[in-house]
């Protein structure tokens, strides 16, 4: 994955922003959304779109599409830094496969730990009862 590449196939595209403002929201257009054309990426392998598409799944359009957008600041130049932030962290999360996790048996000492305990607490419950004549 190389992250240059990545940001260069990257679209944006300048809204005006809703929300708190005043003015100033009616005016200028902040609120900047990111696209990602996943499918047409040169940027990723075929094994790291795959992974992407199944990872991303709920968040891609039908034509794998991934649409990310910030309004958060009033800047959009600091919403689109966000945004890219915020898109290239998604993708490195994405792209992470888990390890596979290797089933264990339990130790026999564990289980000879075990019954011993379930035993001396036995006997020690044994020892308060009242004597059998």
């Amino acid at each position: 994955m190389e992250i240059q590449k990545i940001i260069s196939e990257l679209q944006f595209k300048a809204v005006r922003s809703s929300g708190a403002g005043g003015q100033n929201v009616n005016k200028v257009s902040s609120k900047v959304v990111l696209s990602f054309d996943l499918k047409n990426s040169q940027a990723l392998s075929e094994e790291e779109k795959a992974l992407l598409e199944i990872n991303l799944a709920s968040r891609l359009t039908g034509d794998l599409i991934l649409i990310l957008n910030c309004d958060e600041d009033r800047s959009q130049l600091k919403n689109k830094e966000i945004v890219i932030k915020r898109f290239l962290e998604l993708i490195k999360k994405t792209l992470v496969v888990p390890k596979i996790r290797k089933a264990t048996k339990v130790p026999k000492s564990v289980i000879r730990k075990r019954i011993k305990d379930k035993k001396s607490l036995s006997d020690l419950k044994k020892s308060r009862r009242k004597p059998d004549f």
